[in-house]
């Protein structure tokens, strides 16, 4: 990891406590943990690895009725015992954060993720919290900004900013099918999002209405690839009874993605370095993967028929073609409660990461389970049915902008001693990229994903518990015979608190994966574990 990276991940997490009040309540747990593990790959021939980690991280929840604060955050070191694998660093951690600066006006917001991640979506599909996993890589992303909430008269005024940054360690080592091309490995990339609205609620007329717009920029170290975007647009609100109302929008919107050539060889061919990233050709015409621009509307409704429910839907014209977004957030019970979401969006890797993050709770579940792979999939809010997936995201790692469409779902909730949720999706990307006159471009693909993935815990004693993770994936390439890849992985683990700050864990996890027509892996993992917390 580079060392600007990890100094803004650790300034990240700094600033996010820092800026917390002093009267706030303030729950921090460091700890040091030391683990032993053993990952058996149960193909015929397989190698049985055994290593040793030292980990160091903390916990620490800061909770006033103006502030939230949570950060989860872990370094850990992996020395390997055999020659058939190498010492590595993980990083794995979230932050999020919302502080009242000026009370009900002025809000500071702010979020960090450090997680492993698979890169190419056709290849291997290992669980990241194996050891050399191969198409893994570590991934860092934090964004903040102001949001300003107030009222001028009888009209709402909000605006706010957002800085955003992302970077992913180079991985290019890893095995692909005979006949695939390589692509381009993502970098890093800085992006600026900046919005302000007027608005007034029904009363005054009898409708309410709103006037936005809003502002979006990206650098992209890859190739010095940009994206610009634009809007401004009006809404109104009628309502048609108490609890249902009719919305709708209409405006303009400027959309524009470019980006440099590589540098080419002799025989035409990209330059890569070291790290398998293409070389910018700094003289090369910039040429645009994505230009548009013109009028945008979409109508729908709006339904609460109560304080624990709440549906939005809304269908138009935008991106060139029709749109479907949608939310609907249900509290079955006091103990229960689920989401979905339905959207639609022209995205990056780095501003759909951000965007993901932003959306998370400042409260969540921290990951009980060692060998559950970190905060790469759901994540739980505190709240029953609060949460958020990224699996869309690290669907894989790419460096072309693209139409991102799906719906992800959670489902969560909890009866005595036992918590349980699940979480349900479907994403489909369709890339932007120049045709330049040689080399092979992505524009025009498409390729899809499906997850399913549920936690389950219940609390034997005071001292100790069970808990139990699962998950299913499948990705489909829209690259030409690439094959589709099936991902699979179930972890049971049991932890003892021996005093107040001395715990153990035991875990076992079994992972498969099979990329069709290719290669195929079944690995098993057991875990022993001490965690003692100053």
């Amino acid at each position: 990891m580079s060392v600007r990276t990890f100094s803004a991940w650790l300034a990240a997490l700094a600033a996010l406590v820092a800026a917390a009040p002093a009267h706030a309540e303030k729950e921090i747990t460091p700890y040091i943990e030391i683990q032993q593990v053993l990952d058996a790959n149960l193909d015929d021939g397989g190698d049985v690895l055994t290593y040793t980690t030292l980990a160091a991280g903390i916990d620490a929840v800061v909770t006033k009725r103006r502030t939230q604060v949570q950060i989860s955050y872990r370094y850990e070191h992996r020395f390997a015992w055999d020659d058939n694998s190498s010492d590595e660093d993980v990083h794995s951690g979230l932050a999020r954060a919302a502080i009242q600066v000026v009370p009900d006006v002025l809000t500071l917001e702010g979020g960090a993720l450090a997680t492993r991640s698979r890169v190419d979506i056709r290849g291997a599909a290992p669980n990241p919290a194996l050891s050399g996993g191969d198409n893994i890589t570590q991934v860092y992303s934090f964004y903040a900004g102001p949001t300003l909430n107030t009222m001028v008269g009888d009209l709402g005024v909000n605006a706010n900013y957002r800085f955003g940054y992302t970077k992913v360690e180079a991985d290019s080592d890893f095995a692909l099918p005979p006949g695939q091309v390589p692509l381009d490995v993502y970098d890093d990339a800085t992006n600026h999002l900046a919005s302000v609205s007027v608005s007034q609620r029904p009363g005054a007329l009898p409708f309410g209405w709103s006037l936005g717009a809003g502002w979006e920029r990206e650098d992209a170290s890859q190739l010095d690839q940009r994206f610009d975007g634009r809007f401004i647009r009006g809404d109104i609100t009628v309502p048609v009874s108490p609890t249902l109302a009719l919305v709708g929008g209409v405006g303009y919107e400027d959309i524009e993605v470019s980006q440099r050539d590589a540098l080419r060889d002799a025989n035409g061919a990209p330059i890569r370095d070291n790290d398998g990233r293409f070389v910018t050709d700094p003289n090369s015409e910039r040429k645009l993967a994505y230009d548009i621009d013109g009028l945008i509307y979409d109508a729908g409704v709006v339904w609460k028929p109560g304080r624990r429910t709440q549906l939005e839907a809304r269908v138009g014209r935008r991106y060139g073609g029709t749109t479907v977004i949608g939310s609907l957030s249900h509290q079955l019970s006091r103990h229960a409660g689920v989401q979905v979401v339905v959207y639609d969006g022209v995205e990056s890797f780095g501003r759909l990461l951000s965007d993901n993050i932003a959306r998370l709770p400042t409260s969540f579940n921290v990951p009980g389970n060692p060998l559950a792979g970190g905060f790469n999939g759901c994540i739980f809010g505190e709240s029953e049915g609060t949460g958020g997936c990224l699996n869309d995201v690290f669907q894989s790692i790419s460096t072309a902008n693209f139409r991102s469409r799906g719906i992800n779902a959670i489902y969560a909730a909890t009866q005595g001693r036992t918590s349980y949720g699940l979480g349900l999706g479907y994403a489909q990307r369709k890339y932007y990229a120049p045709r330049f006159a040689t080399g092979f471009s992505v524009n025009g693909l498409k390729d899809e994903s499906w997850f399913a993935q549920g936690y389950w815990a219940y609390e034997l004693s005071e001292r100790s518990g069970v808990n139990a993770s699962a998950y299913l994936s499948q990705y489909d390439s829209g690259l030409p015979f690439a094959p589709d890849v099936t991902s699979a992985g179930a972890t049971l683990a049991y932890f003892h608190n021996f005093s107040r700050r001395l715990t153990g864990t035991a875990a076992l996890g079994l992972y498969s994966f099979d990329q069709q027509g290719f290669a195929s892996d079944l690995t098993a993992s057991a875990l022993a574990a001490m965690r003692y917390q100053f």
